[in-house]
């Protein structure tokens, strides 16, 4: 694995950990935030391990979706909860009035978790050796 790509997935695990302490100190809309970048952490790893890089979220999350979920290389259902992310990350960060709901941004959060451990699987599985 590179440098950049352990990093990366280790900083998704900084992540969703900060997305836990916000949400149990009920500041939902940053937890939202935190709990999309530990998802896209992971995404960014995944497609730096195929030489892919993009410095645009929407180019990353279409590259995931092209190289990840249509192959059939990781469920679609990764890509979804990415878009689904987003979406909730652009409310918390931009909405004034926009209200997010806790359990929405809890299964944001464990869905994060299970990314995370899915892309060091796959990592893991192709040979890419974590460290």
């Amino acid at each position: 694995m590179t440098e950049d790509s352990a990093k990366l997935l280790e900083k998704a695990g900084r992540a969703i950990r900060a997305a836990t302490r916000l949400l149990a100190d009920s500041d939902i809309d940053f937890a939202a935030s935190r709990a999309y970048y530990a998802m896209f952490y992971c995404v960014q790893a995944l497609l730096a391990e195929k030489g892919l890089r993009f410095s645009k979220h929407s180019g990353a999350i279409g590259a995931f979706g092209a190289h990840f979920a249509k192959t059939g290389e990781l469920d679609p259902q990764y890509h979804r909860w990415l878009l689904d992310a987003f979406d909730k990350r652009q409310l918390g960060d931009y909405g004034v009035d926009a209200v997010l709901i806790a359990d929405e941004i809890r299964e944001m959060i464990e869905r994060a978790t299970i990314l995370l451990a899915e892309a060091r699987r796959h990592l893991e599985d192709k040979g890419v050796r974590l460290e």
